[in-house]
């Protein structure tokens, strides 16, 4: 199991308990926590997810050949993954007070979007996948998503924050792949199994080096009476809507 933040139980700053774990074939893992919402999403591999006398076989190649299946439930809905074949799968958590029924997101459930085409030379294209957020889950207290940038290209741009924090979980085309996260006035070189953790009011951008294509699975959380509903864009480079023919 690969911890990516603890943070919901030790009360730091990204407010949530995310964790990547490996299941060999014939594995099952059982997830519940009586005071935290859970939202699993299969990274690669062939396994069933069982709740609530449901009961559903999702596969993924990888997460750049298929899409994927995000299971998201409230703190009443113990969740099961049962292996197939090996399998990875992410687990992302935060409290939330009130129950919910479970929804399963397949690829064709899911909002995907294009950014970027047709602007600056196609630099920042990138595609987005909501699985679910405030607009079609406001009983959640986060959001989840992923991002799929092409080789040499930025995603996040235009540099921008919010309030609320997020977590990037990345994979990239070749496991020797790799770019950068711009969080603040900070710079971090990013690996393929690498995070990113932003806190909340930092302005955020990345990029990924020529020749490798780069995911990774977006995560927010909500504050209290201010849920993630839009970002703000750094006004220093506002100016480069206004000539996309760059």
């Amino acid at each position: 199991m690969l911890y990516i933040t603890k943070d919901a139980k030790e009360k730091t700053n990204m407010m949530m308990d995310i964790c990547v774990k490996r299941l060999d074939a014939g594995e099952k893992l059982t997830i519940f926590s009586p005071d935290m919402e859970t939202a699993v999403l299969l990274l690669e591999g062939k396994a069933t997810y069982e709740w609530d006398k449901n009961k559903y076989e999702a596969k993924r190649r990888n997460v750049f050949e298929d899409g994927g299946v995000c299971l998201h439930a409230g703190h009443t809905t113990e969740i099961t993954i049962d292996a197939i074949e090996e399998s990875e799968i992410l687990i992302q958590q935060t409290e939330n007070k009130y129950a919910f029924p479970a929804v399963l997101y397949r690829p064709s459930d899911a909002k995907t979007e294009i950014f970027g085409e047709g602007m600056w030379g196609n630099t920042a294209k990138r595609r987005v996948v909501t699985f679910f957020d405030y607009g079609n889950a406001p009983y959640s207290n986060m959001v989840m998503g992923e991002v799929f940038a092409n080789q040499g290209s930025w995603a996040g741009y235009i540099p921008h924050n919010h309030s609320q924090p997020e977590v990037y979980y990345f994979r990239f085309s070749k496991p020797q792949g790799f770019g950068a996260s711009f969080v603040g006035d900070e710079v971090f070189k990013i690996t393929d199994r690498g995070v990113s953790l932003i806190d909340g009011g930092k302005m955020h951008t990345l990029v990924t080096a020529p020749g490798y294509y780069m995911y990774f699975c977006w995560m927010i959380r909500h504050l209290e009476n201010d849920p993630w509903v839009s970002r703000v864009m750094d006004p220093a480079h506002t100016w480069l809507l206004d000539t996309p023919e760059l």
